[in-house]
């Protein structure tokens, strides 16, 4: 098995979505715990709940209560989020606090192998050759370290759609995005076998790829915020987020209301 997985993402696959996809949002909160000190003014941890969100008509959830419900703000309709993933980002402010490669070697194994390929040890700072292949548009990196959905979730490239929208959200003043694929997520049996763990790992790198990242060096794959593609591909994956919505209606929706 590949050293040091990071990514997780889509491992299990399932043949239907158990509620509707286009209810998904994300939840973007930074827990700043006032801390005065260069490490903290250097790493953000930016955390993103992915959410669900179920309306509930008379005690009924799913497709009968959003066939029971005349109108979307129904009298008899409750509704409530559901956790249902998690994204971890990190915004590392390469000019302000502490060496930023020092401080991402203290704060994990993961985001210190980032570093190691993107950073100068001695400045912090993103080192020449890194430099010459991206736009000045900002001066700090964002690191997706992490992308979970619960199995139930998983199969349908739902990943690249709410990681595009965080990214999307947290880039602002940064250089570059980086993100290192890899599973996680070793719970299940099939990841035993070399292929299909292979086989897997392709499809999480497809998916970001699908994206914008491009490989970089050992497996750290680089974004560039001004990227045409970027803003490209959000259109598409919106799109995409839009039909899994509609089929995953005309699936559920009882024969007799068609």
């Amino acid at each position: 098995m590949p050293h040091g997985p990071r990514y997780a993402a889509a491992v299990i696959e399932s043949s239907s979505l158990p509620g509707d996809p286009t209810e998904l949002h994300l939840r973007i909160s930074f827990d700043d715990e006032l801390w005065d000190t260069p490490q903290a003014d250097t790493l953000e941890r930016w955390d993103v709940a992915v959410l669900h969100r179920r309306r509930t008509h008379d005690g009924a959830q799913g497709a009968a209560a959003g066939s029971a419900c005349p109108t979307t703000d129904c009298s008899s309709c409750t509704s409530e989020d559901v956790a249902v993933g998690e994204m971890t980002f990190y915004r590392v402010h390469l000019d302000r606090g502490r060496n930023a490669y020092w401080a991402m070697e203290e704060e994990s194994e993961d985001l210190y192998e980032t570093a190691q390929v993107l950073l100068d040890p001695e400045t912090g700072s993103f080192t020449s050759e890194v430099s010459e292949r991206l736009e000045y548009v900002g001066s700090a990196l964002l690191v997706m370290n992490r992308v979970t959905l619960e199995p139930q979730w998983r199969g349908h490239g739902l990943a690249p759609v709410l990681a595009i929208e965080a990214i999307h959200r947290l880039m602002a003043g940064c250089r570059a995005v980086a993100c290192s694929p890899g599973v996680t997520d070793l719970s299940h049996h099939r990841l035993m076998d070399r292929s299909e763990w292979d086989r897997v790992s392709a499809k999480i790198t497809r998916g970001w790829e699908r994206i914008g990242f491009r490989l970089y060096r050992d497996n750290v794959y680089v974004l560039s915020p001004s990227s045409q593609d970027l803003e490209e591909q959000r259109g598409v994956l919106r799109a995409r987020l839009a039909e899994l919505g509609a089929s995953w209606r005309s699936e559920t929706t009882p024969a007799s209301q068609e």
